[in-house]
């Protein structure tokens, strides 16, 4: 059940995780600068979690290993959504979606190197078909309108991103409660924001109501909702599934560009939806299989041995 409960969550995450350029893209053709987008973003987040901690009574007090551990994974982050963001500037949101789903293997490789995961067939299998399959769907085979210094920034932040969900999953807060962790990395967030804003420029206002409204689903979406479930996700299934699981991410943007903005569902599109669908089918249902696998050899050899008592099966 735990494990259900952590794949419903990584699928959630990169669901709302992919509805990031729906809220963004509109705000930056009304003139507001990522800076102050990331600004407002993770303030209304900051509030909202705030408000969901003091309602449920629980204590916003952190030891200061926990405090140092949480401004580390708020850097992690910040380089994360500051790279994604500025990448859009260099190349189409689904070109650097793509290269944002990188992390997968970043984290597969850094869990592999540094803390002795030992990844199954199933698991390598699941990536490679993962990340062709986002490859299609964003038409990422087409260079145009792509600049190196993009697919740079966007590696980055797969990268940054890749070891903000290893760091949760490691470090000492990885018992700490989801809405506390969630909420000291997004004040960290913010006010890391508001000093890079103010370096270069300053912070924008709210251009209309209509942006304000974009700001708070933005906040509430793609920044709370989603990394919430991100760490229930972390906690309950591991980084590796859970990374593997954001391929979720680039479909929901697709879907978005089809039904909301009447982009054509091309035939690479239909053959990405189907990597990815099988991708994400192989990382849920592979532990069952190799479960009933065991369990039927298991059974095989018990037969074996009450015909031949003397016989030891071949393996």
């Amino acid at each position: 059940m735990t494990r259900l409960k952590g794949i419903l969550c990584g699928i959630l995450t990169s669901a709302t995780f992919g509805m990031i350029p729906l809220f963004t893209l509109p705000l930056m053709k009304q003139g507001m600068t990522f800076l102050s987008i990331l600004f407002y973003r993770f303030l209304i987040s900051s509030v909202l979690l705030a408000g969901l901690i003091f309602f449920s009574k629980q204590r916003f007090r952190v030891t200061r290993k926990e405090l140092f551990t949480l401004m580390w994974l708020s850097v992690l982050y910040t380089g994360s959504a500051l790279f994604l963001f500025w990448g859009y500037n260099y190349m189409p949101s689904g070109a650097a979606t793509t290269i944002v789903f990188l992390y997968p293997i970043f984290v597969a490789i850094i869990m592999a190197c540094f803390f002795g995961e030992k990844a199954s067939l199933s698991t390598y299998t699941a990536i490679v078909l993962a990340v062709t399959g986002v490859a299609l769907l964003s038409g990422a085979g087409s260079t145009q309108g792509v600049q190196l210094k993009g697919v740079l920034i966007e590696v980055i932040s797969a990268l940054s991103y890749a070891l903000y969900i290893v760091g949760v999953n490691q470090s000492c807060v990885k018992n700490m409660g989801a809405w506390k962790i969630t909420f000291y990395v997004f004040m960290f967030d913010t006010i890391t924001f508001a000093l890079c804003a103010q370096c270069t420029g300053g912070l924008q206002r709210i251009p209309d109501i209509g942006a304000g409204i974009y700001l708070f689903i933005l906040a509430l979406v793609p920044t709370v909702i989603s990394n919430l479930s991100l760490v229930y996700a972390i906690k309950w299934i591991g980084s590796t599934f859970s990374s593997i699981l954001g391929a979720f991410e680039p479909l929901t943007a697709m879907c978005i560009g089809v039904w909301v903005f009447q982009e054509p569902f091309t035939v690479g599109l239909a053959w990405g939806l189907v990597l990815v669908i099988n991708a994400v089918s192989l990382i849920i249902f592979a532990p069952a299989m190799r479960k009933g696998y065991r369990r039927g050899k298991l059974v095989y050899i018990t037969k074996i041995k009450k015909k031949h008592p003397g016989m030891i099966p071949y393996h």
